[in-house]
């Protein structure tokens, strides 16, 4: 069961991530998170074909669509919520894509700092 009221890193309401492909651990558009998302999928990204390449090298591979899950196969400028300890492990790597602030959740804090998800900013 997602949070109610999510607030985003900004401190704000968030805002919703992409619906097209429709995001989020519970496929609602937002990268709302909750005790049964074990992957703490809460970070807005905009894909590019070098995180694309950098993740399926870590065995998960976002670009080959899974009907299965809902999951359409991702490509470069799609957003979707990504695993914050992925976002960084690519951040360290220097592969992680820019995110949008208003549609990370505030969970993400527990895991980095506000300035360096700043430095990644699209907004």
């Amino acid at each position: 069961m997602p949070e109610a009221n999510s607030k985003n890193v900004l401190g704000g309401e968030l805002e919703s991530c992409c619906f097209e492909p429709k995001t989020g651990f519970y496929r609602d558009g937002f990268c709302k998170t909750g005790a049964d998302d074990y992957g703490t999928h809460v970070v807005c990204a905009e894909m590019t074909d070098e995180f694309l390449a950098f993740t399926k090298t870590k065995g998960n591979d976002l670009s080959t669509p899974k009907p299965e899950w809902r999951f359409p196969g991702l490509k470069a400028g799609d957003k979707w919520c990504l695993c914050i300890l992925r976002w960084l492990e690519a951040e360290k790597a220097g592969k992680a894509p820019k995110i949008n602030l208003k549609s990370t959740h505030e969970k993400a804090l527990e895991y980095t700092s506000l300035e360096k998800l700043k430095a990644y900013a699209l907004d």
